[in-house]
């Protein structure tokens, strides 16, 4: 694969500056923007859940997201279009990472993206799930989505010596460096392992 900049650069992609404003973010955003709503989710579980059930639904939503986050960079983000317009939107949303894996701007989740997904999802499992199951549940889920942004910014910009983030840390990069069509998780290696994608 041939990387067009591993500089900590920021390359433009659109020509209206709103948009491209909101296409980037600092690292620390998510913790700003997640942190308080998780609080709250944690908050209202204690208030209407046993701690042994809290515990239960908050890492039943964590292993939500695991899954959630391995389909979604597998089969969305590394999908080939085929079309002009295609093309252009896969490079928008994951196509300039891989091209630019070293932009500290574009390394999270802009809250122009992460907060409608978050809304749409959350609607949906508070629907299906109702109170008080949904609170714990959605708590694991975003605890497991800040985790997955934080540390795929660090991946990138630090250097690991031991333990498991190092592991995470070297699946990540071989996901970029040597194969890009194997290591999907970011988080965790456990969605490539179950679907056999590790190598």
């Amino acid at each position: 694969m041939i990387y067009k900049s591993l500089k900590k650069e920021t390359p433009r992609i659109f020509e209206s500056p709103f948009l491209e404003l909101l296409s980037k973010v600092h690292w620390t955003c998510p913790i700003i923007i997640y942190v308080p709503i998780i609080t709250f989710l944690i908050y209202l579980s204690m208030q209407r859940n046993p701690l042994g059930t809290c515990i239960l639904l908050g890492v039943s939503g964590l292993f939500a997201w695991i899954l959630f986050e391995y389909l979604v960079h597998r089969f969305v983000f590394h999908y080939q279009p085929r079309s002009t317009w295609g093309k252009r939107m896969h490079y928008i949303i994951h196509g300039i990472h891989h091209d630019y894996p070293n932009d500290p701007y574009r390394l999270v989740m802009p809250p122009a993206v992460s907060l409608p997904v978050t809304f749409l999802f959350g609607g949906l499992f508070y629907v299906t799930l109702g109170n008080p199951t949904f609170p714990p549940f959605f708590a694991g889920c975003l605890l497991g989505y800040l985790f997955y942004d934080i540390s795929h910014y660090w991946f990138h910009h630090n250097a690991f010596k031991h333990g498991l983030l190092k592991k995470l840390q070297k699946h990540h990069l071989q996901h970029h460096f040597k194969d890009p069509q194997s290591r999907f998780g970011v988080s965790t290696m456990i969605g490539d392992i179950i679907f056999k994608t590790k190598q």
